[in-house]
């Protein structure tokens, strides 16, 4: 299982699944990210945390948290 917390800078991603409960997955799914949207790494944070991505036309940064709970292909 491949998650948004270990995709590559540069590498663009399509979410397959949302892992997570309740106020945290509704959270997630608000801010745009719902299952067969593109997602576009374009950089991380020198300690890795977070992580900045680009989805649906505009820049999100995610903690490593969340971003662990993003399910990719």
């Amino acid at each position: 299982m491949k998650t948004l917390k270990t995709t590559e800078i540069g590498e663009t991603v399509k979410v397959v699944k949302l892992h997570g409960e309740g106020a945290i997955k509704r959270r997630i799914m608000d801010m745009g990210i719902t299952k067969g949207v593109e997602i576009y790494v374009r950089k991380v944070a020198p300690l890795g945390d977070p992580i900045e991505v680009t989805v649906r036309g505009y820049e999100l940064s995610l903690r490593k948290a969340d971003a662990d709970m993003i399910e990719v292909e």
